[in-house]
């Protein structure tokens, strides 16, 4: 339509006066309830046109907030496990996974190894591997999933409480050589995700960074060519990579990500764990990653759905009618954000909501303990 990117001046207007009604209602609006109302009528027309197929350019950037708005979480998406067994099952591979590392590095000093990456990330992988990933039973395809390779400790981990891996296996994390060549049991683990050293393990390589993003856009897209030509039915397999907000710099991340939108790969899902986190500092400075990267992908054609924030920021949001909240979490950046999550409960109150007395008064009724915990969305099962 000619209507792209909001170039009507230069087409003749069929009704004027029905022109001039609209705009003199948003001006009312404005004026007489100032300018977060109007603004929220906006996002609210602009989502109506979405939802209705109308080709209206749409914002590159969403509020700093959950995608899926709780009254619709609500009805459709509730979690259908048991969230305890679950959570304490994770604990169980955090450990496992933080223990085979440091076990290691004690054995070999300077062997290396990652902590964070797969303690940032458990409950992602665990809600994949508990309902949504697909195996190759029954000779279906099966789903391509790519893991962060830097998370390998979690998979090793996982795989000893399952019984696929024994405890002498985690004993040789990063010691692949020595073993007894005649016993195919007897072997190490390799650092990451690589199947030629670990061909029964391991599907796809996904490390240096970058690797994982790039190869899985082109295997999405040979899944399509395969389904549309007839060679194999890959209708209900599904490509997944699980990258990091830092890895979103390297250039095989991001540099095809066009050809998903274009290629229109509904088959695809990236899951970027976003802990605003490089190996030297914030992601790109102290600014907000996750509103860059959701521009870069929205922009290419991606459809983005950010989950920022626990459930127990639903209550918060839900009181939040002047959106001073909402304009908090919109300004504050990255290092503040990480500055947050490590300090303590009277620290958050005084800084995040103490400036703005409608905000301290949101939270009078939480204790400093109660601030201390409020989870992010990426831990938080639901």
């Amino acid at each position: 339509m000619a209507f792209e990117d909001g170039f009507v001046d230069q087409l003749p207007d069929i009704d004027p006066q029905e022109t001039t009604e609209w705009l003199d209602s948003l001006d009312a609006v404005r004026a007489a309830r100032g300018d977060a109302r109007a603004e929220f009528l906006m996002q609210k027309m602009l989502g109506r046109s979405h939802q209705t197929g109308l080709d209206v350019s749409g914002l590159v950037t969403t509020p700093y907030v959950n995608s899926i708005p709780i009254s619709v979480e609500q009805a459709k998406y509730w979690f259908p496990g048991d969230i305890e067994l679950e959570r304490r099952i994770r604990a169980f591979i955090r450990w496992n996974a933080a223990v085979m590392v440091v076990k290691a590095n004690k054995a070999a000093d300077g062997i290396g190894g990652h902590l964070a990456t797969f303690a940032s990330s458990a409950a992602l992988y665990d809600v994949g591997f508990n309902w949504f990933f697909r195996g190759k039973d029954d000779g279906n395809a099966g789903d391509a999933i790519y893991f962060q390779g830097h998370a390998a400790p979690g998979f090793y981990a996982r795989a000893y409480l399952e019984g696929r891996l024994d405890e002498s296996h985690l004993d040789r994390f990063r010691f692949e050589i020595g073993g007894n060549p005649d016993d195919p049991s007897d072997f190490g683990l390799s650092s990451y995700p690589h199947p030629r050293l670990m061909p029964d393990f391991w599907e796809y390589p996904t490390v240096s960074m970058g690797l994982g993003p790039i190869s899985s856009l082109y295997q999405a897209r040979f899944n399509k060519y395969l389904h549309h030509r007839q060679i194999d039915d890959t209708s209900a397999s599904r490509v997944w990579c699980f990258l990091g907000d830092g890895e979103c710099d390297e250039p095989e991340s991001l540099g095809a990500i066009s050809l998903a939108g274009r290629e229109r790969l509904d088959n695809l899902t990236w899951v970027v764990n976003c802990n605003l986190q490089r190996l030297d500092g914030p992601v790109r400075g102290n600014g907000k990653i996750i509103q860059e990267l959701e521009a870069s992908f929205r922009g290419a054609g991606w459809n983005v759905i950010k989950v920022i924030w626990g459930t127990q920021w639903d209550d918060l949001l839900a009181a939040d009618v002047d959106g001073v909240l909402l304009d908090k979490m919109n300004s504050t950046v990255d290092g503040e954000f990480q500055r947050y999550t490590i300090d303590d409960g009277a620290y958050i109150r005084e800084h995040f909501f103490g400036p703005d007395p409608r905000l301290r008064a949101l939270v009078e009724h939480l204790s400093d303990e109660d601030l201390r915990w409020l989870p992010r969305g990426g831990h938080d099962y639901r």
